[in-house]
């Protein structure tokens, strides 16, 4: 589904010029981190909505695709039917539930129908079987019941507080699955904390990344949780935003709640493994004794290797 994308975003600032395809990336890319809160869309014409699937719909798909990754490993047997992305622009989250689980009906809800348009247009041919809705996102937003996955990325920054609570009501009110993610920025945790508690007092269960659904045992203000997705950069990064590596790091934060009858990992690791000699530190949340950090050395064996092995945001048992 990556290369899909990739295909699909090619040619897409064709006769935009680069210059004004960059002022508009740093415009975006400054409200999407959450500074500017607001009733209205943050996108607001074709060149808007242009630069930011250019520039962002990689990194919000690899983003996504890792956040529900880690959710559907803890519902093996389970696909969902149904899936609604609320706020979902130009569709990254889309296609990124497209990647993790196949024969489903997506609906994509935004408020600005240039990027409903762009998103439609860009996956005519990959994912046919999706509806495309103007909505207003915040009061008033309903889901439809019984659907079975919701999910909300790069959105709640973008939104007021009294809409951010009316969003992840409806998506829990409504949906059997709801997975949130937001940029892995201190502000972006602490929204996805406020959405975590919003969620579990709705009756959800907590499946990833926290390995339980009590309070997340983080202080605010001294740490924050979040992972890191890595994100090839194409030839269109490099025309709209330039870099002389062929990749970027993009972190978010992530939550994902349902209904459904699943087990969360037994632990969680959440910074990047530090490999020693002869053994690897690693920062864990855990079920049962909050955050912690564990030595596994070549004295543990099979352990040994699997920690080797492992990754930032993988379970761990």
């Amino acid at each position: 589904m990556h290369e899909e994308l990739r295909a699909a975003l090619a040619g897409l600032l064709d006769g935009l010029p680069p210059k004004q395809a960059a002022q508009a990336v740093d415009r975006l890319i400054a409200n999407y981190r959450g500074r500017t809160p607001t009733d209205a869309p943050v996108l607001r014409d074709r060149a808007d909505v242009a630069a930011y699937a250019a520039y962002r719909m990689p990194a919000t798909f690899e983003a996504v695709r890792a956040a529900l990754t880690a959710f559907a490993a803890r519902v093996p047997d389970w696909s969902p039917a149904t899936h609604v992305d609320i706020g979902g622009g130009t569709g990254a989250a889309t296609w990124a539930t497209a990647a993790t689980w196949e024969g489903h009906h997506s609906t994509v809800l935004d408020w600005v129908q240039p990027a409903l348009d762009l998103g439609a247009e860009l996956a005519a041919k990959t994912l046919p079987d999706t509806t495309w809705k103007r909505q207003t996102i915040g009061e008033g937003l309903t889901v439809p019941a019984g659907t079975d996955l919701v999910t909300v990325s790069y959105v709640l920054g973008e939104l007021r507080p009294e809409d951010r609570h009316a969003v992840v009501a409806a998506a829990a009110a409504a949906a059997k699955t709801v997975v949130l993610i937001e940029p892995g920025t201190p502000d972006g945790y602490l929204r996805i904390r406020e959405a975590r508690t919003q969620l579990t007092e709705a009756g959800l269960r907590i499946v990833a990344p926290c390995p339980h659904s009590d309070t997340c045992p983080i202080v605010p203000g001294e740490d924050w949780c979040h992972f890191s997705a890595r994100v090839s950069r194409s030839s269109l990064h490099r025309q709209v935003k330039g870099g002389s590596l062929p990749y970027e790091d993009e972190k978010f934060s992530y939550v994902a709640a349902t209904t459904l009858d699943a087990t969360p990992a037994a632990a969680r690791i959440v910074r990047k493994p530090q490999l020693r000699k002869g053994q690897v530190l690693l920062d864990l949340c855990t079920t049962d004794e909050g955050l912690q950090r564990t030595t596994v050395t070549k004295r543990h064996g099979t352990h040994y290797r699997e920690a080797r092995d492992a990754s930032w945001g993988d379970d761990w048992s």
